[in-house]
């Protein structure tokens, strides 16, 4: 997957719970990159494979019941 073809979506998470969202995104096969841009506040950029869109918003939603993950923007290339 190369940056141009995936989209980022960008989160606040529970610091303590990077590592446990990366396994998640690994287990469903490469649908999305995650990483990780100010560990201290928890904001992670995932790098979303074409046509996997929906597949990862499903992922988070069912996330979202067990962990603190909040849709952030991070404008332009700042993040990059």
């Amino acid at each position: 997957m190369t940056p141009a073809s995936s989209v980022n979506k960008y989160y606040r998470i529970d610091r303590k719970e990077t590592h446990y969202l990366r396994f998640i995104l690994e287990g469903y096969g490469g649908v999305a990159v995650m990483r990780t841009l100010d560990p201290q506040q928890g904001l992670v950029v995932l790098h979303v494979g074409p046509g996997c869109e929906e597949e990862v918003d499903m992922i988070i939603h069912d996330l979202q019941r067990h962990i603190r993950i909040e849709v952030t923007h991070v404008g332009g290339d700042e993040a990059l």
